[in-house]
Protein backbone atom coordinates (compact mmCIF):
# COMPACT_ATOMS: atom_id res chain seq x y z
CA UNK A 1 0.00 0.00 0.00
CA UNK A 2 1.25 3.47 -0.84
CA UNK A 3 2.00 5.97 1.89
CA UNK A 4 0.23 8.62 -0.15
CA UNK A 5 -3.52 8.51 -0.48
CA UNK A 6 -5.66 10.15 -3.09
CA UNK A 7 -9.12 11.60 -3.13
CA UNK A 8 -9.64 13.02 -6.57
CA UNK A 9 -12.28 13.83 -9.09
CA UNK A 10 -9.89 13.93 -12.05
CA UNK A 11 -6.25 13.11 -12.55
CA UNK A 12 -4.81 14.76 -15.61
CA UNK A 13 -4.87 18.28 -16.95
CA UNK A 14 -7.66 19.53 -19.13
CA UNK A 15 -8.06 18.49 -22.73
CA UNK A 16 -6.71 21.89 -23.71
CA UNK A 17 -3.34 21.10 -22.17
CA UNK A 18 -1.75 18.47 -24.40
CA UNK A 19 -0.32 16.00 -21.89
CA UNK A 20 3.07 14.58 -22.83
CA UNK A 21 1.66 11.06 -22.78
CA UNK A 22 -0.29 11.77 -25.95
CA UNK A 23 1.88 14.47 -27.49
CA UNK A 24 1.89 14.60 -31.29
CA UNK A 25 5.31 14.57 -32.93
CA UNK A 26 4.49 14.88 -36.65
CA UNK A 27 6.18 17.79 -38.47
CA UNK A 28 4.21 20.90 -39.28
CA UNK A 29 2.53 21.11 -42.67
CA UNK A 30 2.98 24.44 -44.42
CA UNK A 31 -0.55 25.52 -45.27
CA UNK A 32 -2.16 28.95 -45.42
CA UNK A 33 -3.64 30.45 -42.30
CA UNK A 34 -7.26 29.32 -41.92
CA UNK A 35 -10.01 31.70 -42.94
CA UNK A 36 -12.82 31.66 -40.38
CA UNK A 37 -16.41 31.94 -41.46
CA UNK A 38 -18.45 34.02 -39.00
CA UNK A 39 -21.59 32.41 -37.61
CA UNK A 40 -24.77 34.01 -36.39
CA UNK A 41 -23.72 33.61 -32.77
CA UNK A 42 -20.05 34.55 -33.16
CA UNK A 43 -18.47 37.59 -34.73
CA UNK A 44 -14.75 36.89 -34.69
CA UNK A 45 -12.18 39.51 -35.55
CA UNK A 46 -10.74 39.50 -39.08
CA UNK A 47 -7.80 37.40 -40.14
CA UNK A 48 -4.92 37.22 -40.99
CA UNK A 49 -3.63 37.53 -37.44
CA UNK A 50 -0.23 38.15 -35.97
CA UNK A 51 0.92 35.87 -33.15
CA UNK A 52 1.29 37.68 -29.85
CA UNK A 53 4.26 35.50 -29.02
CA UNK A 54 6.67 33.34 -31.00
CA UNK A 55 8.60 30.91 -28.78
CA UNK A 56 12.36 31.18 -29.11
CA UNK A 57 12.63 27.62 -30.38
CA UNK A 58 10.19 28.51 -33.17
CA UNK A 59 11.83 31.77 -34.27
CA UNK A 60 13.38 30.27 -37.39
CA UNK A 61 10.48 27.94 -38.22
CA UNK A 62 8.17 29.07 -41.05
CA UNK A 63 4.76 29.94 -39.66
CA UNK A 64 2.46 27.05 -40.51
CA UNK A 65 -0.93 25.81 -39.52
CA UNK A 66 -2.50 22.39 -39.75
CA UNK A 67 -6.01 22.18 -41.10
CA UNK A 68 -8.62 20.83 -38.66
CA UNK A 69 -9.19 17.73 -40.80
CA UNK A 70 -5.46 17.03 -40.94
CA UNK A 71 -5.12 17.40 -37.18
CA UNK A 72 -7.88 14.88 -36.53
CA UNK A 73 -6.41 12.46 -39.07
CA UNK A 74 -3.01 12.38 -37.42
CA UNK A 75 -2.22 9.38 -35.22
CA UNK A 76 -1.68 10.06 -31.55
CA UNK A 77 1.79 8.85 -30.61
CA UNK A 78 3.29 8.30 -27.20
CA UNK A 79 6.84 9.22 -26.31
CA UNK A 80 7.47 5.61 -25.39
CA UNK A 81 5.27 2.52 -25.62
CA UNK A 82 4.17 0.46 -22.68
CA UNK A 83 6.45 -2.61 -22.55
CA UNK A 84 4.76 -5.71 -23.90
CA UNK A 85 3.60 -8.21 -21.31
CA UNK A 86 2.64 -11.84 -21.73
CA UNK A 87 -0.78 -13.40 -21.33
CA UNK A 88 0.37 -15.02 -18.08
CA UNK A 89 1.39 -11.61 -16.71
CA UNK A 90 -1.94 -10.14 -17.78
CA UNK A 91 -3.78 -12.91 -15.94
CA UNK A 92 -1.63 -12.41 -12.85
CA UNK A 93 -2.36 -8.67 -12.79
CA UNK A 94 -6.07 -9.41 -13.21
CA UNK A 95 -6.14 -11.89 -10.33
CA UNK A 96 -4.16 -9.59 -8.02
CA UNK A 97 -6.42 -6.67 -8.91
CA UNK A 98 -9.53 -8.77 -8.28
CA UNK A 99 -8.18 -9.83 -4.89
CA UNK A 100 -7.40 -6.24 -3.90
CA UNK A 101 -10.96 -5.15 -4.67
CA UNK A 102 -12.31 -8.17 -2.74
CA UNK A 103 -10.31 -7.20 0.36
CA UNK A 104 -10.27 -3.39 0.52
CA UNK A 105 -13.08 -1.89 -1.59
CA UNK A 106 -14.98 0.46 0.69
CA UNK A 107 -18.34 -0.99 -0.36
CA UNK A 108 -18.68 -4.62 0.83
CA UNK A 109 -21.45 -5.18 -1.73
CA UNK A 110 -19.13 -3.88 -4.48
CA UNK A 111 -21.42 -0.91 -5.00
CA UNK A 112 -24.26 -3.26 -5.90
CA UNK A 113 -22.28 -4.96 -8.69
CA UNK A 114 -21.53 -8.67 -9.20
CA UNK A 115 -17.75 -8.43 -8.93
CA UNK A 116 -17.12 -12.14 -9.53
CA UNK A 117 -19.08 -11.96 -12.76
CA UNK A 118 -17.22 -8.82 -13.84
CA UNK A 119 -13.83 -10.45 -13.19
CA UNK A 120 -14.88 -13.59 -15.06
CA UNK A 121 -15.85 -11.51 -18.10
CA UNK A 122 -12.46 -9.82 -18.31
CA UNK A 123 -10.58 -13.04 -17.60
CA UNK A 124 -12.27 -14.53 -20.65
CA UNK A 125 -11.14 -11.56 -22.75
CA UNK A 126 -7.52 -12.07 -21.69
CA UNK A 127 -7.66 -15.80 -22.34
CA UNK A 128 -9.00 -15.09 -25.83
CA UNK A 129 -5.94 -12.89 -26.46
CA UNK A 130 -5.29 -9.19 -25.89
CA UNK A 131 -2.35 -7.06 -26.94
CA UNK A 132 -0.72 -5.09 -24.16
CA UNK A 133 -2.33 -1.73 -24.85
CA UNK A 134 -5.79 -3.27 -25.17
CA UNK A 135 -5.24 -5.14 -21.91
CA UNK A 136 -4.60 -1.90 -20.03
CA UNK A 137 -7.70 -0.31 -21.58
CA UNK A 138 -9.74 -3.34 -20.51
CA UNK A 139 -8.45 -3.16 -16.93
CA UNK A 140 -9.66 0.42 -16.68
CA UNK A 141 -12.98 -0.67 -18.19
CA UNK A 142 -13.24 -3.38 -15.54
CA UNK A 143 -12.69 -0.87 -12.72
CA UNK A 144 -15.21 1.47 -14.35
CA UNK A 145 -17.86 -1.20 -13.92
CA UNK A 146 -17.81 -0.54 -10.17
CA UNK A 147 -19.30 2.88 -11.01
CA UNK A 148 -17.96 4.71 -7.96
CA UNK A 149 -16.58 7.51 -10.19
CA UNK A 150 -13.34 7.36 -8.25
CA UNK A 151 -11.36 4.13 -8.53
CA UNK A 152 -9.07 3.85 -11.55
CA UNK A 153 -6.33 1.84 -13.22
CA UNK A 154 -3.12 3.22 -14.75
CA UNK A 155 -0.84 1.65 -17.33
CA UNK A 156 2.93 1.94 -16.66
CA UNK A 157 3.17 4.96 -18.97
CA UNK A 158 0.20 6.62 -17.26
CA UNK A 159 1.82 5.96 -13.87
CA UNK A 160 4.88 7.93 -14.96
CA UNK A 161 2.71 10.78 -16.24
CA UNK A 162 0.61 10.87 -13.07
CA UNK A 163 3.66 10.88 -10.80
CA UNK A 164 5.24 13.69 -12.81
CA UNK A 165 2.02 15.70 -12.63
CA UNK A 166 1.86 15.24 -8.86
CA UNK A 167 5.43 16.55 -8.61
CA UNK A 168 4.38 19.58 -10.65
CA UNK A 169 6.57 18.48 -13.55
CA UNK A 170 4.14 19.01 -16.39
CA UNK A 171 5.77 18.51 -19.76
CA UNK A 172 3.69 18.79 -22.91
CA UNK A 173 3.38 20.58 -26.24
CA UNK A 174 0.44 22.95 -26.49
CA UNK A 175 -0.60 26.49 -25.73
CA UNK A 176 -0.56 26.29 -21.92
CA UNK A 177 -4.22 26.46 -20.89
CA UNK A 178 -5.66 24.71 -17.85
CA UNK A 179 -9.42 24.58 -18.31
CA UNK A 180 -12.61 22.96 -17.10
CA UNK A 181 -15.00 21.29 -19.55
CA UNK A 182 -18.72 21.66 -18.95
CA UNK A 183 -20.44 18.79 -20.72
CA UNK A 184 -23.95 20.07 -20.04
CA UNK A 185 -23.21 23.53 -21.49
CA UNK A 186 -20.65 22.23 -24.04
CA UNK A 187 -18.10 24.84 -23.07
CA UNK A 188 -14.44 25.01 -22.06
CA UNK A 189 -13.60 27.73 -19.56
CA UNK A 190 -10.07 28.79 -18.65
CA UNK A 191 -9.05 28.23 -15.06
CA UNK A 192 -5.50 29.48 -15.52
CA UNK A 193 -2.60 29.63 -17.95
CA UNK A 194 0.88 28.27 -17.46
CA UNK A 195 3.64 30.83 -16.84
CA UNK A 196 5.35 32.17 -19.97
CA UNK A 197 3.06 30.09 -22.17
CA UNK A 198 1.67 31.14 -25.58
CA UNK A 199 -1.75 31.47 -23.96
CA UNK A 200 -0.45 33.81 -21.26
CA UNK A 201 1.39 35.96 -23.81
CA UNK A 202 -1.79 36.14 -25.91
CA UNK A 203 -3.69 37.62 -22.98
CA UNK A 204 -5.93 34.62 -22.29
CA UNK A 205 -7.13 34.87 -18.71
CA UNK A 206 -9.10 32.97 -16.13
CA UNK A 207 -12.88 33.03 -16.86
CA UNK A 208 -12.36 33.22 -20.65
CA UNK A 209 -14.23 30.69 -22.80
CA UNK A 210 -12.57 28.82 -25.67
CA UNK A 211 -15.21 28.71 -28.40
CA UNK A 212 -13.45 27.54 -31.54
CA UNK A 213 -10.18 26.06 -32.76
CA UNK A 214 -9.29 26.93 -36.36
CA UNK A 215 -12.90 27.83 -37.03
CA UNK A 216 -14.31 24.58 -35.63
CA UNK A 217 -16.71 24.96 -32.70
CA UNK A 218 -15.51 22.92 -29.74
CA UNK A 219 -17.54 20.11 -28.27
CA UNK A 220 -16.82 18.24 -25.05
CA UNK A 221 -15.64 14.98 -26.61
CA UNK A 222 -12.50 13.04 -27.45
CA UNK A 223 -11.76 15.09 -30.59
CA UNK A 224 -11.28 18.29 -28.61
CA UNK A 225 -7.86 17.31 -27.29
CA UNK A 226 -6.72 16.38 -30.78
CA UNK A 227 -7.79 19.76 -32.17
CA UNK A 228 -5.63 21.56 -29.60
CA UNK A 229 -2.68 19.21 -29.91
CA UNK A 230 -0.18 19.51 -32.67
CA UNK A 231 3.49 19.60 -33.53
CA UNK A 232 5.80 22.03 -31.82
CA UNK A 233 5.94 25.40 -33.63
CA UNK A 234 2.73 24.81 -35.59
CA UNK A 235 0.04 27.48 -35.32
CA UNK A 236 -3.63 27.48 -34.43
CA UNK A 237 -6.34 30.10 -34.17
CA UNK A 238 -8.40 30.13 -30.97
CA UNK A 239 -11.68 32.00 -30.76
CA UNK A 240 -11.87 33.27 -27.20
CA UNK A 241 -14.54 35.17 -25.31
CA UNK A 242 -14.10 37.03 -22.05
CA UNK A 243 -17.12 37.66 -19.80
CA UNK A 244 -19.43 40.32 -21.26
CA UNK A 245 -17.16 40.91 -24.26
CA UNK A 246 -17.30 40.02 -27.95
CA UNK A 247 -15.41 36.94 -29.17
CA UNK A 248 -11.91 37.53 -30.50
CA UNK A 249 -9.50 35.45 -32.58
CA UNK A 250 -5.96 34.79 -31.37
CA UNK A 251 -3.13 33.20 -33.31
CA UNK A 252 -0.96 31.02 -31.07
CA UNK A 253 2.14 28.95 -31.75
CA UNK A 254 2.28 25.55 -30.04
CA UNK A 255 5.33 25.24 -27.80
CA UNK A 256 6.75 23.04 -25.05
CA UNK A 257 5.06 23.75 -21.72
CA UNK A 258 6.89 22.94 -18.53
CA UNK A 259 6.19 23.64 -14.89
CA UNK A 260 3.42 23.38 -12.36
CA UNK A 261 -0.05 24.69 -11.80
CA UNK A 262 -0.16 27.98 -9.99
CA UNK A 263 -2.44 29.41 -7.39
CA UNK A 264 -3.89 32.90 -7.60
CA UNK A 265 -3.18 35.00 -4.52
CA UNK A 266 -4.20 38.64 -4.09
CA UNK A 267 -5.72 41.10 -1.68
CA UNK A 268 -9.40 41.82 -2.14
CA UNK A 269 -10.20 45.52 -2.65
CA UNK A 270 -12.35 46.80 0.23
CA UNK A 271 -13.88 50.13 1.12
CA UNK A 272 -13.59 49.83 4.90
CA UNK A 273 -9.80 49.56 5.08
CA UNK A 274 -9.82 45.86 5.94
CA UNK A 275 -7.09 43.55 4.68
CA UNK A 276 -8.62 40.41 3.18
CA UNK A 277 -6.53 37.84 1.37
CA UNK A 278 -7.79 35.64 -1.45
CA UNK A 279 -6.18 32.36 -2.56
CA UNK A 280 -7.54 30.31 -5.46
CA UNK A 281 -6.40 26.67 -5.13
CA UNK A 282 -6.96 24.92 -8.49
CA UNK A 283 -6.06 21.39 -7.39
CA UNK A 284 -4.65 19.28 -4.59
CA UNK A 285 -2.80 17.13 -7.14
CA UNK A 286 0.38 19.19 -7.40
CA UNK A 287 3.00 19.15 -4.66
CA UNK A 288 4.26 22.61 -5.63
CA UNK A 289 1.01 24.15 -4.38
CA UNK A 290 1.72 24.03 -0.60
CA UNK A 291 4.92 26.11 -0.92
CA UNK A 292 3.04 28.55 -3.18
CA UNK A 293 0.41 29.00 -0.46
CA UNK A 294 3.10 29.38 2.19
CA UNK A 295 4.67 32.16 0.13
CA UNK A 296 1.31 33.86 -0.32
CA UNK A 297 0.56 33.81 3.41
CA UNK A 298 3.99 35.20 4.21
CA UNK A 299 3.51 37.96 1.64
CA UNK A 300 0.05 38.84 2.97
CA UNK A 301 1.21 39.33 6.55
CA UNK A 302 -1.45 39.80 9.24
CA UNK A 303 -4.95 39.61 7.76
CA UNK A 304 -8.45 40.65 8.80
CA UNK A 305 -9.92 37.82 6.78
CA UNK A 306 -8.96 35.10 4.29
CA UNK A 307 -10.92 33.62 1.38
CA UNK A 308 -9.86 30.15 0.20
CA UNK A 309 -11.40 29.34 -3.18
CA UNK A 310 -11.67 25.60 -3.94
CA UNK A 311 -14.80 25.75 -6.09
CA UNK A 312 -13.01 24.14 -9.06
CA UNK A 313 -10.78 21.84 -7.00
CA UNK A 314 -11.21 18.22 -8.05
CA UNK A 315 -9.22 16.79 -5.13
CA UNK A 316 -5.79 15.21 -5.08
CA UNK A 317 -3.28 13.79 -2.64
CA UNK A 318 -2.92 13.87 1.14
CA UNK A 319 0.69 14.96 0.57
CA UNK A 320 -0.70 18.23 -0.78
CA UNK A 321 -3.72 18.75 1.49
CA UNK A 322 -2.05 18.02 4.83
CA UNK A 323 0.64 20.75 4.78
CA UNK A 324 -1.98 23.32 3.70
CA UNK A 325 -4.37 22.43 6.51
CA UNK A 326 -1.53 22.86 9.01
CA UNK A 327 -1.61 26.61 8.47
CA UNK A 328 -5.23 26.87 9.59
CA UNK A 329 -6.12 24.10 12.08
CA UNK A 330 -4.51 21.64 14.46
CA UNK A 331 -5.39 18.49 16.37
CA UNK A 332 -7.64 15.58 15.44
CA UNK A 333 -9.94 16.61 12.60
CA UNK A 334 -11.70 13.33 11.85
CA UNK A 335 -11.30 9.72 10.83
CA UNK A 336 -10.79 7.80 7.63
CA UNK A 337 -12.93 4.68 7.90
CA UNK A 338 -12.37 1.50 5.91
CA UNK A 339 -14.27 -1.79 6.08
CA UNK A 340 -12.08 -3.07 8.89
CA UNK A 341 -10.32 -0.15 10.57
CA UNK A 342 -10.12 3.56 11.28
CA UNK A 343 -7.26 6.02 11.18
CA UNK A 344 -7.24 9.54 12.51
CA UNK A 345 -6.56 12.73 10.62
CA UNK A 346 -4.22 14.56 12.98
CA UNK A 347 -2.94 17.98 11.97
CA UNK A 348 0.09 19.68 13.51
CA UNK A 349 -0.17 23.46 13.60
CA UNK A 350 2.14 25.44 11.33
CA UNK A 351 0.96 29.06 11.63
CA UNK A 352 2.09 31.83 9.31
CA UNK A 353 1.36 35.24 10.83
CA UNK A 354 -2.22 34.90 12.14
CA UNK A 355 -3.30 32.07 9.84
CA UNK A 356 -4.45 29.91 12.78
CA UNK A 357 -6.89 32.56 14.01
CA UNK A 358 -7.85 34.68 11.00
CA UNK A 359 -11.54 34.38 10.02
CA UNK A 360 -11.79 32.19 6.92
CA UNK A 361 -14.36 31.79 4.15
CA UNK A 362 -14.13 28.78 1.84
CA UNK A 363 -15.80 28.96 -1.58
CA UNK A 364 -17.16 25.64 -2.89
CA UNK A 365 -19.33 24.40 -5.77
CA UNK A 366 -20.51 21.20 -7.42
CA UNK A 367 -17.01 20.97 -8.92
CA UNK A 368 -15.43 20.76 -5.45
CA UNK A 369 -14.67 17.07 -5.09
CA UNK A 370 -13.08 14.61 -2.66
CA UNK A 371 -10.14 16.17 -0.80
CA UNK A 372 -11.58 19.49 -1.93
CA UNK A 373 -14.70 18.59 0.07
CA UNK A 374 -12.76 17.13 3.00
CA UNK A 375 -10.60 20.27 3.19
CA UNK A 376 -13.68 22.53 3.20
CA UNK A 377 -15.67 20.39 5.62
CA UNK A 378 -12.81 20.08 8.09
CA UNK A 379 -12.38 23.84 8.27
CA UNK A 380 -16.14 24.37 8.66
CA UNK A 381 -16.73 21.68 11.30
CA UNK A 382 -13.74 22.84 13.33
CA UNK A 383 -15.31 26.29 13.53
CA UNK A 384 -12.45 27.79 11.54
CA UNK A 385 -14.40 28.71 8.43
CA UNK A 386 -17.77 29.46 6.96
CA UNK A 387 -18.77 28.23 3.52
CA UNK A 388 -19.99 30.27 0.55
CA UNK A 389 -21.07 28.97 -2.83
CA UNK A 390 -22.96 25.94 -4.06
CA UNK A 391 -23.53 22.61 -2.30
CA UNK A 392 -20.93 20.06 -3.43
CA UNK A 393 -22.08 16.71 -4.75
CA UNK A 394 -20.65 14.55 -1.96
CA UNK A 395 -17.73 12.31 -2.84
CA UNK A 396 -15.28 11.88 0.02
CA UNK A 397 -13.94 8.43 -0.76
CA UNK A 398 -10.18 8.05 -0.32
CA UNK A 399 -8.16 5.87 -2.67
CA UNK A 400 -5.31 3.52 -1.80
CA UNK A 401 -2.79 2.68 -4.49
CA UNK A 402 -1.33 -0.74 -5.32
CA UNK A 403 1.57 -1.53 -7.67
CA UNK A 404 1.85 -4.52 -9.96
CA UNK A 405 4.97 -6.25 -11.29
CA UNK A 406 4.50 -4.70 -14.74
CA UNK A 407 4.65 -1.20 -13.11
CA UNK A 408 0.94 -0.57 -13.63
CA UNK A 409 -1.19 0.60 -10.71
CA UNK A 410 -4.71 0.42 -9.43
CA UNK A 411 -6.22 3.01 -7.09
CA UNK A 412 -9.21 1.67 -5.17
CA UNK A 413 -11.75 3.58 -3.07
CA UNK A 414 -10.86 2.11 0.31
CA UNK A 415 -11.99 4.65 2.91
CA UNK A 416 -14.49 7.39 3.51
CA UNK A 417 -14.10 10.36 5.86
CA UNK A 418 -16.04 11.37 8.95
CA UNK A 419 -15.56 14.63 10.84
CA UNK A 420 -14.52 14.66 14.49
CA UNK A 421 -16.96 17.53 15.14
CA UNK A 422 -20.27 16.35 13.71
CA UNK A 423 -22.21 13.28 12.64
CA UNK A 424 -22.62 14.63 9.11
CA UNK A 425 -22.18 12.14 6.26
CA UNK A 426 -20.61 14.31 3.56
CA UNK A 427 -20.89 11.46 1.06
CA UNK A 428 -24.67 11.93 1.28
CA UNK A 429 -25.01 15.65 1.95
CA UNK A 430 -22.01 17.21 0.26
CA UNK A 431 -20.59 20.39 1.78
CA UNK A 432 -23.50 22.77 2.33
CA UNK A 433 -22.74 26.52 2.18
CA UNK A 434 -23.69 28.89 4.97
CA UNK A 435 -24.45 31.45 2.27
CA UNK A 436 -25.44 30.32 -1.25
CA UNK A 437 -23.71 32.41 -3.92
CA UNK A 438 -22.99 30.90 -7.30
CA UNK A 439 -22.50 31.86 -10.94
CA UNK A 440 -20.91 29.99 -13.83
CA UNK A 441 -17.16 30.61 -14.00
CA UNK A 442 -17.33 32.14 -17.49
CA UNK A 443 -19.92 34.79 -16.55
CA UNK A 444 -17.83 36.99 -14.27
CA UNK A 445 -14.38 38.33 -13.52
CA UNK A 446 -12.73 38.53 -10.12
CA UNK A 447 -14.03 42.06 -9.69
CA UNK A 448 -17.65 40.95 -10.33
CA UNK A 449 -17.47 37.53 -8.63
CA UNK A 450 -20.68 37.07 -6.56
CA UNK A 451 -19.06 34.42 -4.36
CA UNK A 452 -16.18 36.71 -3.42
CA UNK A 453 -18.64 39.53 -2.71
CA UNK A 454 -20.68 37.21 -0.47
CA UNK A 455 -17.51 36.06 1.29
CA UNK A 456 -16.43 39.63 2.06
CA UNK A 457 -19.89 40.41 3.42
CA UNK A 458 -19.91 37.26 5.56
CA UNK A 459 -16.58 38.33 7.01
CA UNK A 460 -18.32 41.53 8.09
CA UNK A 461 -16.50 43.83 5.71
CA UNK A 462 -17.26 45.71 2.53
Amino acid sequence: MKTKRLAIGFLVLSLLACNFVTQLVSPATATPLPTLTPTASLTPTPVPLVPAFIPAECATTPLATISPDTVLAQPTQTIEPNPDISKSTQLRVLEELADIVEKVYVYPDFNGKNWSEIVSKYRSKIEAGLDTETFYVEMQAMINELEDEHSFFLSPLEVKASEAELRGENDFVGVGIYSIPDEERQTFTVISTFPDSPAEHAGIKSHDKILQVDGVTLEVNADTARRIRGPQCSALVLTVQSPNEAPRDLLLIRAPINGSLRIEAKLVPTTDGSKIGYIFIPSFFDETIPPQIETALNDFGELDGLILDVRLNGGGSSSVVDPILEHFVSGKRGEFVSRESKRSMNVKANPIHNSQTVPIIVIVSEDTVSFGEIFSGVLKDAGRAKIVGQTSLGNVEVLHGYDFDDDSQVWIASETFYSAFSDANWELTGIVPDVPAFAEWDTFTFETDPSVAAAVALLGHK
